[in-house]
């Protein structure tokens, strides 16, 4: 059985994102292979608590590298530049964990795993004497102007400086080129990260989506209340979701006869979750709207399985580990053909515009809801076809496709 050693900052049970991603790939990895997870600790007790369940549990040893609880603060506090000082920090720290397990323990190989962001690949590439595996990750893309106007003067500039700064760390971070050059297999969570590295660096990487799904065999169709038509929306309160977008598109199709908005998330601050609810009831659409705040992953399970559409308004990320949850749900999407989950959905399990303006988005996404709200048949079907996207994006499936890849290195 191969040795594995992975760098996972965020990896936790019954989460989703980051931390979800991260403990998924382990405990399926796990049936295959011996791990040697090095984390930070904000989530011990739960994985110790869960592992014991695990029939491959035994295969998991769980390294904990803590950091303050100012600092998981920030990490959770997308855009405070300030994590990146401490996370750095904590990598070099991780790099001597690493060798001290290395000297303890027999290692095949080193995976980075998480974060997925590009900027930020550790140190573990510098133990020369392991092949080393970097990814799935992702970052890099733009956002068109158009949609860069909506946010505002101040988000605009913080977007056009943070892309410069993108584009000089891809080329020029001695950090991200030693890892590129490094890394004997290279993974890409997005094509279009691929393409730009591969334009950049010359360096060819596999694309594999960073988070996947389990295969549902039941039919989730009979415990949707068909009095209402229920669209859920799940995600941070930060510019790009487009949570504003979401909502004009209900004010669009506010007239159709009992449909119901949930969302779920929130905001940094009151103030802003606030915001948002404002904005609702000045478009008229209170009423509509059911706010969930930030409830458990299995609670927003439950809601998938309960709604009729998971509407998906996000500009800019990889490829999102709610579009998954909603496919291992059999729920029918509607996105922007857009990152990771572009390609993912498909005319069979979903409806996508293309990004283009703010103005062509509301009424492309308004057109798509109303056409699946008259056309209930269709929806069925989009559910049923679930069942084959969760075959091809299990999580099985993916830890069987980076096995592959690690006895491919083993055997260079």
């Amino acid at each position: 059985m191969l040795s594995i050693l992975v760098n996972a900052y965020a990896c936790s049970p019954n989460m989703g994102s980051e931390p979800g991603m991260a403990w998924n790939w382990c405990i399926n990895l796990a049936s295959h292979c011996e791990l040697h997870i090095i984390t930070e600790g904000e989530f011990r007790d739960k994985i110790e608590s869960t592992l014991p369940a695990l029939p491959q549990g035994k295969n998991m040893h769980f390294y904990y590298n803590p950091v303050s609880e100012e600092i998981r603060k920030m990490c959770w506090n997308q855009g405070d530049w300030r994590f990146y000082i401490y996370y750095d920090k904590w990598q070099k720290k991780t790099l001597e964990i690493a060798k001290e397990i290395i000297k303890q323990h027999h290692i095949d190989l080193i995976h980075q795993l998480n974060m997925v962001g590009f900027r930020e690949p550790g140190y573990l590439w510098s133990i020369k004497e392991k092949p080393f595996v970097w990814g799935p990750i992702a970052g890099l893309g733009s956002i068109p102007f158009s949609f860069l106007k909506g946010g505002g003067l101040k988000f605009t500039l913080f977007y056009l400086i943070k892309n410069k700064i993108t584009q000089f760390q891809l080329k020029y971070s001695k950090k991200v080129n030693a890892a590129l050059r490094k890394a004997d297999i290279l993974i890409t969570a997005t094509p279009e990260s691929g393409q730009i590295i591969e334009k950049v660096h010359h360096i060819h990487s596999i694309q594999i989506n960073e988070t996947g799904c389990y295969i549902k065999e039941r039919s989730l169709q009979v415990i949707k209340d068909n009095t209402f038509f229920d669209i859920l929306w799940v995600g941070r309160f930060i510019y790009t979701k487009q949570l504003k977008l979401a909502l004009d598109v209900i004010q669009k199709i506010k007239n159709l006869k009992n449909i119901r908005f949930h969302i779920v998330g929130q905001a940094f601050t009151k103030e802003e979750t606030q915001m948002y609810k404002n904005y609702a009831e000045s478009l008229g659409i209170s009423d509509l709207c059911i706010w969930h705040g930030q409830i458990p992953n299995d609670q927003v399970l439950e809601l998938m399985q309960k709604s009729h559409i998971f509407f998906f308004t996000s500009i800019f990320e990889a490829t999102s580990t709610v579009i998954l949850e909603a496919i291992q749900n059999k729920l029918p999407i509607v996105c922007f053909n857009r990152c990771g989950f572009g390609p993912i959905v498909d005319a069979t399990i979903g409806r996508k515009i293309q990004l283009t303006t703010p103005k062509n988005a509301i009424n492309g996404f308004a057109n798509e809801i109303k056409y699946l709200y008259n056309h209930r048949e269709k929806l069925e079907e989009m559910s049923n076809h679930c069942v084959k996207k969760q075959q091809e994006f299990s999580w099985e499936n993916k830890a069987k496709q980076m096995v592959e890849l690690y006895n491919k290195i083993r055997n260079k």
